[in-house]
């Protein structure tokens, strides 16, 4: 029973990676785009509205079968919302590894530069 269900997550997985949503998500991951966290949050706020009005359209009278879509609004919204949080707190720990490795690589130059002064020899 559990093999089946395990199956079925894999091959949805792998059908839901070339989504465009979570093509998008895997594209701002990257370190030179993580700044882009907040202006992207705002198209999760798009799509929060989105499902607000597609709900009240389905409350009116609408088919249905709309439902789905205002699912699919819903978890798009819900992640691009938390992506914001995630990207912001990505991009302070990169940048705090580049400092730390900027400071090291100063500290290495400046112990290569003083091992390579002649020692005075006091006579």
């Amino acid at each position: 029973m559990l093999r089946p269900i395990l199956s079925a997550s894999v091959r949805v997985h792998a059908l839901l990676s070339y989504a465009p949503t979570n093509r998008l998500l895997a594209w701002l991951r990257r370190r030179d785009r993580l700044k882009f966290g907040i202006p992207f949050m705002l198209l999760g706020l798009a799509y929060w509205m989105a499902t607000i009005l597609l709900a009240a359209w389905i409350q009116s009278g609408a088919p249905a079968a709309l439902n789905l879509l205002v699912l699919l609004t819903f978890w798009n919204s819900a992640k691009f919302i938390t992506f914001d949080p995630y990207s912001l707190l990505a991009l302070t720990v990169a940048r705090t590894r580049e400092a730390v490795a900027r400071r090291r690589a100063v500290k290495r130059e400046r112990q290569d530069v003083a091992d390579k002064t002649p020692v005075p020899i006091a006579t």
